[in-house]
């Protein structure tokens, strides 16, 4: 099973490629065929297959077969999740030291 941490890890290493983003930068204007994404980013199909596993396994794209290729699309509330976890790792915790000493060194 899954830990919090390990699924976190997903979402972020689905957004440090640049392939990645660009794939998320086309899915933007709506569902796409790989067939057309393909021609649009220059790879290979195994490439691109690459890519898209771990763009579904962050939660941020969902992919439909329809005949011989997959049609993609960004996930609404996958994109939501992965927002919702940048704002929540990046917010400053007030009052966190409270009880703790402090470093002697």
């Amino acid at each position: 099973m899954q830990n919090k941490y390990e699924r976190n890890a997903k979402v972020f290493k689905a957004l440090c490629d640049s392939n990645r983003l660009m794939i998320i930068e086309m899915l933007q204007s709506g569902e796409r065929c790989a067939c057309e994404m393909l021609e649009g980013l220059h790879i290979g199909q195994s490439t691109l297959s690459h890519h898209m596993k771990i763009l579904i396994e962050s939660g941020i794209v969902e992919g439909r077969p329809e005949g011989r290729w997959m049609h993609y699309s960004l996930s609404k509330e996958g994109c939501e999740a992965a927002k919702n976890l940048l704002d929540e790792l990046t917010k400053l915790k007030e009052n966190c030291n409270e009880g703790r000493g402090k470093c002697e060194c």
